[in-house]
């Protein structure tokens, strides 16, 4: 009994060993790793994130304007990508007439001086509404994007043929499978090297139609990205990358990041070798909160090599690149 124990004992003791000396990134030299930043729907008026809900009108609430720039317009973008952006995420919904809008909210009545759902409306009539309309910084006392966003939603159709060639991260704003038919037909329609540079992100059904129609498209829902991460955790420990894990784009929020097997260096290894993309997110993850400004940028780990989510681009592009995880 004795010696059954004994064995036992050393066989946790060199499992223990094992374990730390195959995830510790202690003696691992990652070098200067160059941060790639992703910005959330582009260049975008920003908001307070104390009390907010799925239902909160965020437009109502937002900061007081640093820059006339509106979210998921062709310009919000462009100057995404001109303040150091690696990739731009942008919102897709599905429109009366079958196209897909870029615009955010679900309801039209927080933004733009519209009323109803994208949905119900032809791409044509949602180009006439003033996508500025309804944001305040002062509660209403003030709106100084009135006026100025007509004709400034654009078609999916409008952001592919303006960026040819960048990265793009399409968020599909509903849990519609129908959505997500509409998506991958018109993904499938554009030319494969473009493909390469998009990745696509959204509810579980949508996500589920895509990737069984576009298998080689790197696509994540909560379902996928709940998935990989379990699966992780039971086996990560060993080396070995789950098949959930391999080819995968995985958004990882930093509360939890550190709870990961080999965290930072050493996971990023582990899924650099296998296709995986990371991007990691503030917070806890909810409510697309990001690194938005250059002390935010400092919380980054040394040895990440993924994208960082932020909501300012604007601010963090300098700074991103002079951290460059130093």
């Amino acid at each position: 009994m004795r010696k059954n124990f004994k064995i036992i004992l050393y066989f946790i003791i060199v499992l223990v060993i094992f374990i730390f000396f195959n995830n510790t990134t202690i003696f691992l030299d990652s070098g200067v790793v160059k941060p790639l930043l992703l910005a959330h729907r582009g260049l975008a008026q920003t908001f307070g994130m104390e009390g907010i809900t799925n239902d909160t009108d965020t437009s109502k609430r937002i900061f007081p304007p640093e820059h006339n720039y509106l979210e998921n317009t062709i310009s919000s973008m462009e100057e995404a990508f001109n303040s150091g952006a690696d990739m731009v995420e942008l919102d897709v919904q599905r429109t009366k007439d079958d196209r897909l809008a870029v615009f955010h909210d679900h309801a039209l009545q927080y933004r733009t001086d519209g009323n109803g759902r994208v949905r119900d409306f032809t791409m044509a009539e949602l180009k006439k509404l003033d996508i500025g309309f309804g944001y305040t910084a002062d509660g209403g006392k003030t709106f100084p994007f009135r006026g100025k966003g007509v004709g400034l939603m654009p078609s999916l159709d409008e952001v592919f043929s303006r960026f040819t060639s960048e990265n793009l991260l399409l968020h599909v704003k509903s849990n519609d499978s129908t959505e997500g038919a509409l998506l991958a037909k018109f993904l499938t329609s554009q030319p494969e090297e473009r493909i390469k540079r998009i990745r696509v992100y959204g509810g579980d059904q949508p996500i589920k139609i895509i990737s069984e129609k576009m298998p080689g498209l790197k696509a994540m829902s909560k379902n996928t990205l709940i998935k990989a991460l379990s699966d992780y955790a039971l086996i990560g420990w060993s080396g070995f990358v789950p098949v959930s894990c391999r080819g995968a784009w995985l958004h990882i929020p930093l509360k939890y990041a550190p709870y990961l097997w080999g965290w930072p260096a050493k996971f990023m290894k582990r899924m650099d070798s296998c296709g995986t993309e990371i991007v990691i997110v503030a917070g806890n993850g909810v409510f697309s909160e990001g690194f938005d400004t250059a002390e935010d940028i400092k919380k980054i780990p040394h040895g990440f090599s993924g994208y960082i989510w932020t909501n300012r681009i604007d601010r963090v592009g300098k700074a991103a690149r002079a951290n460059s995880n130093q």
